[in-house]
């Protein structure tokens, strides 16, 4: 059995899994998917590990917790190929990823509001309030192929005029598809959306979106903290990449 050693010794499986919090398997998955760079070997054919085998797997650690495993799978094969400018660059394009999720989740949240701020239960709509699909499509920015393909998803509903089946939006729908923009701006899919407009058009109210948001807040500051604190792990693996 693969047993411990100290010092300046060679690491073996449990020793390196010890120091960094995974299994002795999980260390040999990581070495055979190529996140850590590959173990010498004993004359007894034991894998022996180094100190760059423990900063890899933290570093792997917390790049899984920021960015999603499979990222961080990819990303540390990668580095070990990429020159020092172009490793670098990687690293510090996840920092903007998040500060764009962020940036797109606050102008999703200020949007719902302004929405919550107009809404007026108390007016009569009229039938100048309505749009017809062109309008609408205008004035949220997006194309009238995308206000079809929501409705065929369930997202936003209007209602049908005429003998052709023109589409009118009242504002009811108006704001359905304002609600819709927003969140598919804040990165929700599709199904995300429909559960939302579900819950706006039971409860009549865009609360619990805005809530939601705000725990993807929580969530994005989370993620950028455990991205910084990796940092000085991956930091210390472009500089063996550098020297090697």
């Amino acid at each position: 059995m693969e047993g411990s050693t100290t010092g300046d010794r060679p690491l073996t499986t449990v020793a390196v899994a010890s120091a960094s919090g995974y299994s002795p398997q999980q260390v040999r998955d990581l070495e055979r998917l190529g996140v850590i760079p590959p173990a010498t070997r004993a004359p007894n054919n034991y894998r022996r590990f180094g100190r760059q085998h423990i900063v890899a797997l933290r570093a792997y650690r917390g790049l899984a917790a920021a960015m999603g495993p499979v990222v961080a799978r990819r990303t540390l094969r990668e580095l070990r190929t990429l020159p020092l400018d172009e490793a670098a660059a990687v690293v510090s394009a996840f920092h903007v990823d998040l500060a764009r999720l962020r940036t797109r989740a606050l102008d999703a949240i200020a949007a719902l509001r302004a929405i919550r701020i107009e809404a007026d239960p108390h007016a009569e709509e009229t039938p100048n309030d309505a749009m017809s699909v062109g309008e609408l499509a205008e004035a949220l920015g997006v194309r009238t192929s995308t206000l079809r393909f929501w409705e065929r998803e369930g997202l936003v509903l209007p209602e049908r005029v005429t003998s052709y089946g023109a589409r009118r939006y009242p504002q009811r729908a108006i704001r359905e598809a304002r609600i819709t923009v927003a969140l598919r701006a804040a990165g929700y899919g599709i199904p995300a959306v429909r559960g939302t407009l579900d819950a706006v058009r039971e409860l009549g109210d865009v609360d619990a979106p805005i809530q939601a948001l705000q725990v993807r807040l929580t969530d994005i500051a989370r993620r950028t903290v455990t991205l910084v604190s990796a940092g000085a792990d991956v930091a210390a693996l472009l500089g063996d990449t550098e020297q090697g």
